[in-house]
């Protein structure tokens, strides 16, 4: 997996990609497709499929393309790929190795989070700093993002047909993580389109909000520890309100 392209001139220059997670990832995705050792199972090929889509999709054909609109298409591709790829990581249905490879991905390709539409309503999900320098936002790295797309179509392509029907799935084991995070978690809701409702975690024991929190997961389940000693598996969050606060690792 290649790493973050340095691209000059942008406004503000642009945010370097976090791409650790995603060369480790995707490096292991490849070795276990190949040798054997991961069959995924009917959910986790239906996903990828639906992210190789993104992945693999063409901008779109104008009659007259200026360089803007043609910037905003491809960040918009770049930034579909985001919203597909923490929709199926967040919809818990894949299995644990399927979710640390999206949950890669989607830290690579955080950047274009709100590029080119930023949320709508102030609510709206907002992972990381987007600030650049001088008060400005900083310009999404968008050739480096683009440069990740030919590796990660052909490994996704190869995750969407890896498991023909009948196939009987096999899992490889995928370590837990812990960490701890000094901060706030947000989640969020959507009641309806446009409409974002957001909503700071508390400790359910003693109600602290800015932990430092020690963050448990085994990829099926977060668990939030509170200072205080209370464990909880209730808060809510969805697994990219986690994931994308935390470091790169």
């Amino acid at each position: 997996m290649t790493s973050g392209h340095e691209i000059h001139g942008a406004a503000f220059g642009p945010r370097p990609l976090q791409t650790r997670a995603l060369t480790r990832e995707a490096g292991r995705a490849r070795q276990l497709l190949a040798a054997g050792g991961w069959r995924p199972a009917a959910a986790d090929s239906e996903a990828a499929a639906a992210v190789l889509t993104r992945l693999a999709a063409t901008l779109p054909a104008r009659r007259a393309s200026t360089a803007s609109t043609l910037a905003t298409d491809r960040d918009r591709r770049l930034q579909r790929i985001l919203r597909t790829t923490i929709h199926h990581l967040d919809a818990g249905t894949v299995s644990p190795p399927a979710a640390a490879l999206l949950a890669a991905m989607a830290r690579a390709f955080l950047p274009w989070h709100a590029t080119p539409n930023p949320p709508r309503a102030a609510a709206a999900p907002r992972y990381g700093s987007q600030a650049g320098t001088a008060g400005g936002l900083a310009a999404p790295p968008t050739e480096a993002g683009e440069a990740l797309l030919p590796d990660l179509i052909a490994l996704f392509a190869v995750l969407a047909s890896a498991s023909p029907p009948e196939t009987v799935p096999v899992m490889p084991p995928v370590d837990p993580w812990q960490v701890r995070y000094a901060g706030r978690f947000r989640r969020y809701g959507r009641p309806a389109f446009g409409v974002w409702t957001a909503e700071t975690v508390g400790c359910p024991a003693c109600g602290a909000q800015a932990g430092p929190w020690t963050v448990t997961c085994d990829w099926h389940l977060i668990s939030l520890g509170c200072p205080c000693g209370a464990v909880t598996h209730e808060h809510g969050l969805a697994f990219s309100e986690v994931w994308l606060l935390l470091p790169d690792t």
